[in-house]
């Protein structure tokens, strides 16, 4: 017999998508079953063979190849060729690793560090200014643990989305969330719930553990190095 997956609540997804309209998120999951309602695989509405094999391989080649170039020039030209929207001064760091490219949204002036993973498989969205440290994981996605045959989760599928003047620490993980303006992310947190504006958030899962002062938000978050 079919189980339903894991939905999403759209009063989620619409607060997301106010924070920042220009989120881009995957079409609505159709799932494939076999003859006792078993979930056997999935498909994407509107994705076609080509798309999938294009978003697949053209992540593959940037995380095997690219992704080392030491110029930001060229990082950055191979994301937009295959989708992503990238900002003006904005530094996505050598050795970060990308999945499903045309579903990332980047805005100005936004660093990203070194060895940085951004699977945007449902979505991913960040701001102005928004500074993301080294060996931070963004993993949008996820799966239905409840679930017999255990598939992708929610449906339609939730993204990150992060709002202006973020510091996410190093080596932290952001699971599906919203992530208000100007809040901080500590070191090795783990982001699994929304993070208010100017909220400072850490520990495993991430608990608000303090408020920002609201007029240190003046600051530019470019930090673009030659060759980095």
């Amino acid at each position: 017999m079919f189980v339903e997956p894991q939905r999403s609540d759209p009063e989620v997804l619409a607060k997301k998508r106010a924070v920042n309209p220009n989120v881009r998120t995957p079409g609505l999951m159709e799932w494939i079953t076999d003859d006792d309602g078993r979930i056997v695989n999935f498909r994407i509405a509107g994705e076609t063979t080509w798309s999938r094999f294009v978003d697949l391989y053209s992540a593959w080649f940037f995380n095997n190849f690219v992704t080392y170039i030491p110029l930001h020039f060229v990082r950055q030209a191979y994301l937009r060729a295959f989708g992503a929207s990238i900002g003006k001064d904005t530094a996505i760091n050598r050795g970060t690793n990308v999945w499903s490219i045309r579903l990332i949204v980047i805005g100005d002036r936004v660093s990203i560090g070194f060895r940085c993973l951004l699977d945007a498989r449902a979505g991913i969205a960040i701001g102005d200014d928004v500074i993301i440290a080294s060996d931070t994981h963004m993993i949008a996605g996820g799966h239905d643990i409840n679930h017999p045959d255990f598939p992708p989760a929610p449906n339609p599928p939730d993204p990150i989305v992060i709002d202006h003047h973020v510091w996410i620490a190093s080596r932290a993980m952001i699971l599906p969330c919203l992530i208000g303006s100007g809040a901080v992310v500590a070191a090795h947190a783990v982001v699994v719930n929304d993070i208010p504006p100017l909220g400072i958030a850490g520990g495993v899962p991430a608990k608000v553990i303090g408020k920002r002062n609201p007029d240190a938000l003046r600051y530019s978050g470019k930090f673009k190095v030659p060759l980095f």
